[in-house]
């Protein structure tokens, strides 16, 4: 601790961080533009000057930038001193001088980090009178909007996308006194975290192309505090309506998730909520009804069914997966994913439970200084894991900016000591990744072979594990410089998942951590998960989906009931068909239209994340809240609401007690034992601040009297909401709320995202309550697991066949994104990656259709051309619409005489086309 002494008062503070953030943290309002908490400092536009002093003797002083200054102990300075205001208007009026006179039509318009750093300098007016300098704008792709006549020079747009983030294709070109931010050419955006340049820009460069489609000032806004729908990792988000729709998506900060970023599908894949494809009707065979009329037609049907069956949702809430299994039975309830998706994430959960290492939240992987990585391409799975891992590769070259004493929070210096260096990041996967760059040592292999250098790995580590036979030379090698690595290292963490669909990783990763735990306590272990519930789905227990489909075909049941699941994603198409076509009543309840639903004999409308209340659990085991951003129209209700006005429709004993969210929470919190503490998520729907509840709506929300002018002059009723302690208006509590329940942020001053350093104990740190969520699951200390046994055999290329494995992809793979238009326009076509030599062997070339069979499917996709896959082994795109679902990785049968004759057929087809 250091005390200084700020315009006249003292104050005792932690040392090590730079004035700006010091005077931020202790809530003085100083104006900053090239600054960023999770960038730090490079001094490039000025605005944060402040006045120095010697001691107390000192009466001139001299003049500093705040975030290029340390904090030391007895320092003196003052933010109100006349000659630094007047410095700093100066510099806001120079900064201004090219800048547009837009606000009234600019994105930004009211949210405005250059908006507020003008008003508090006191700039208010203009003595440039000459002509201003203009650009050419960019396309830049379906997300992001392009006015670089806005630029301030802040920098701020590189630091992030090349620095940051590691992007290759925006950079800043200059040419005397004319400085451009953006790409060579006009093209989309390669980054997956392009969309972050909306919040880090402080003016209106780069804003959220989505939102200008359906353009609403951010205060006119409807907000709620919810969470990413995408993945596993549970990014915190900003859900914003207005007129019944979902209009934007935004970060949320939380200091151990996803801090102050979001990847481009978590930001722009929420337009499935507005899609064509919504499910807005109850349907019971062809004909609409209302939700009485559904009700009347399902009790007695209830009752007449032999036994009815349910099949919950990886991507549905806890709740609403407990409704469904209190409504047919513990017995009755099936997990809806592959049995293989299901055995891994109970083995996620085994390792978590009964394993003694423990999980690491993303912000604890950014300060690890060795990293391994098994069989996963996070940057397609877990995207801000990934980002969280390029900032881990820089702390051993920090390590020589520390002995230099170079502070933590000096960009530009660090950046420049480091030069190339990055720390031990080790990468095995069947195929390139965009972490390769980084890598000390990349290894592509087939999963066997991946597990293979893993259980050598963790035979290094402890001799008990048992070892790899055989291993070539090069990889026996490969493994013992990745097991020093792993050593040397203070905080290593090992990242392996479900993605790679092998349970012989995830074993081999987590055989690496327990090794490695017993001579490093500071260990972690990160597995992710396919789905944004998935882990959820899995602590809550039930049967394989196999098991429901061996049900109906036995005849032991004859209704199902899919709840916000499209099985043809799940299971062989064939084996889907079956089933469905057996069973008397099919009874769906979802908010999209795909194949499953056009089996049903019952369409049930739910509502989406954005018109739900529901409770996820991410990779870790962290429990999060979403809440509703508006309440549904028509008749869509929350999935848990349909399946408990159903239980108590038909008499069920066990749900009648139940009302609300609340009480299906308490019943689901006292009766799963893996859930116990989820009720403690967020406070109670009681919970009031001053006798208020918190508003969803600014206090700057307008119109609200004239929305439905044009329906009635008189203004509705808002709803009233009784399932958490937020407000559908503006009348409520503004402040500061706990950290779950804040729907925005906003400060007096401050009306952009910038706000958020007002909410935090420290700037940069955590929320003020600490951050949203109660974490589920902790290692044991005593009595874990005993090494996973079973070393795999060396994989081998079979001739006539191909090992398929799943290749994912950011966009394409998950299937609520790619409903969403902005998403839909980068999801790749359809293909079969294979090794040139494979190619060659099977007589096809690039774009050739390729015709192969997995257990008995036939498939024919284009082929694709890489070097770098293994031989034998083939890439098929994961969920990509037009890929039929496969249970992979799995062998294919390719017969060579097929491909000519199918190669004729292409021949003919073209010359008569």
């Amino acid at each position: 601790m250091a005390t200084i002494v700020i315009d006249g008062k003292t104050y005792e503070i932690p040392t090590g961080k730079n004035l700006l953030e010091t005077c931020l943290t202790l809530g003085f309002d100083l104006p900053y533009f090239c600054w960023h908490p999770a960038l730090g400092s490079v001094g490039a536009c000025r605005q944060c000057a402040v006045k120095v002093y010697k001691d107390e003797n000192d009466t001139r002083g001299r003049l500093v930038m705040s975030c290029m200054e340390a904090v030391t102990p007895n320092q003196r300075i003052s933010i109100s001193d006349p000659e630094a205001k007047a410095f700093r208007e100066q510099v806001i009026e120079w900064l201004m001088t090219n800048h547009p006179h837009d606000c009234a039509v600019c994105d930004e318009g009211g949210s405005c980090h250059l908006q507020d750093m003008t008003v508090m300098t006191g700039h208010d007016y203009r003595r440039f009178r000459f002509k201003k300098r203009t650009h050419r704008n960019q396309y830049l792709g379906p997300f992001i909007n392009h006015e670089m006549n806005r630029c301030i020079q802040c920098y701020r747009c590189v630091r992030f996308y090349k620095d940051y983030a590691g992007g290759k294709d925006l950079d800043v070109y200059a040419s005397k006194s004319n400085v451009y931010f953006g790409r060579e050419e006009d093209g989309i955006l390669e980054s997956e975290f392009s969309g972050n340049l909306a919040e880090v820009c402080p003016t209106g460069v780069f804003t959220d192309k989505t939102l200008k489609e359906h353009y609403t000032r951010k205060w006119d806004l409807t907000m709620s505090p919810s969470v990413c729908q995408h993945c596993s990792i549970g990014c915190n988000t900003v859900a914003g309506e207005r007129y019944g729709t979902l209009r934007m998506i935004a970060n949320r900060f939380h200091g151990q998730v996803n801090g102050y970023f979001l990847c481009d599908r978590g930001r722009f894949g929420y337009e499935f909520v507005n899609a064509d494809k919504r499910i807005r009707q109850a349907w019971t065979g062809e004909s609409v009804v209302s939700p009485e009329q559904l009700l009347n037609h399902m009790a007695p049907a209830w009752n007449q069914s032999k036994k009815v069956i349910g099949i919950g949702s990886p991507r549905a809430s806890l709740q609403s997966n407990f409704a469904l299994k209190a409504l047919v039975g513990a017995d009755n309830f099936y997990h809806g994913v592959s049995d293989n998706e299901h055995d891994l994430a109970d083995l996620a959960i085994r390792i978590f439970r009964e394993g003694s290492v423990r999980t690491p939240s993303t912000r604890e992987v950014e300060k690890a200084d060795a990293v391994f990585i098994l069989g996963e391409d996070i940057t397609n799975t877990a995207p801000i894991l990934a980002l969280a891992v390029r900032q881990a590769v820089r702390h051993e070259p920090g390590k020589a900016a520390d002995a230099v004493h170079i502070p933590g929070w000096h960009d530009a210096a660090r950046r420049e000591m480091a030069q190339q260096s990055k720390g031990p990041l080790f990468v095995t996967s069947v195929h390139t990744t965009k972490l390769d760059e980084l890598a000390r040592d990349v290894y592509r292999a087939a999963p066997d072979d991946i597990a293979r250098l893993g259980f050598a790995v963790a035979h290094r580590l402890d001799p008990q594990v048992p070892d790899a036979t055989d291993l070539p030379e090069a990889v026996a090698q490969l493994a013992d410089r990745i097991a020093q690595a792993l050593l040397a290292a203070e905080r290593p963490v090992i990242i392996s998942g479900a993605c790679c669909e092998s349970g012989c990783v995830m074993k081999a990763a987590a055989n690496v951590a327990w090794a490695l735990q017993k001579k490093k306590q500071q260990t972690g272990l990160v597995l992710t998960m396919l789905e944004c519930n998935s882990l959820g789905l899995a602590m809550m227990g039930g049967h394989r989906l196999h098991a429901a489909f061996n049900a109906v075909m036995n005849g032991h049941a004859d209704t199902v009931i899919v709840m916000e699941n499209d099985l043809y994603r799940h299971g062989k198409a064939d084996e889907v068909d079956a089933f469905l076509s057996k069973c008397q009543r099919v009874i769906v309840l979802d908010h999209l239209l795909h194949k499953t639903v056009s089996k049903a004999s019952v369409i049930i409308p739910a509502g989406t994340f954005a018109e739900s209340d529901g409770t996820l659990v991410n990779n870790e085991g962290r429990a999060q809240r979403f809440f509703q951003a508006y309440e549904p129209t028509d008749i869509i209700r929350e999935s848990w609401r349909w399946l408990l006005t159903l239980g108590h429709r038909i008499g069920n004993s066990r749900m009648a007690p139940w009302q609300n969210f609340e009480d299906v929470t308490l019943a689901m919190d006292r009766e799963e034992p893996l859930l116990r503490g989820v009720a403690g998520v967020t406070p109670p729907s009681a919970f009031r601040i001053a006798g208020q509840r918190i508003a969803r709506e600014t206090h700057r929300y307008s119109g609200r009297t004239s929305q439905q002018a044009n329906i009635n002059v008189s203004e509705p009723k808002p709803p009233e909401d009784p399932d958490s302690p937020l407000s559908y208006t503006m009348e409520g509590f503004h402040g500061q709320p706990p950290s779950s329940l804040i729907p925005y942020f906003w400060a007096p001053g401050w009306n952009s995202v910038q706000s958020v350093n007002k909410y935090q104990a420290e700037v940069g740190g955590s929320l003020r309550d600490d951050d949203p969520g109660v974490r589920l699951l902790e290692p044991r200390t005593e009595g874990t697991l005993p090494y996973f046994v079973g070393v795999p055999e060396r994989f081998r290329p079979l001739d006539d066949h191909l090992w398929i494995v799943s290749l994912h992809h950011i966009f394409g793979s998950e299937e609520l994104s790619a409903h969403a238009p902005s998403v839909a326009q980068r999801v790749p076509q359809p293909y079969i990656l294979l090794h040139p030599s494979d190619a060659a062997a099977l007589g096809v070339e690039t774009g050739h259709p390729l015709v192969f069979t997995i257990e008995s499917q036939s498939y024919r996709l284009p082929v694709k051309l890489s070097d770098v896959l293994p031989v034998g082994i083939a890439g098929m795109p994961y969920g990509i619409d037009g890929v039929p679902y496969a249970d992979l990785p799995e062998w294919a049968i390719v017969p060579r005489g097929n491909q000519r004759q199918n190669l004729n057929d292409l021949s003919y087809a073209k010359r008569h086309a």
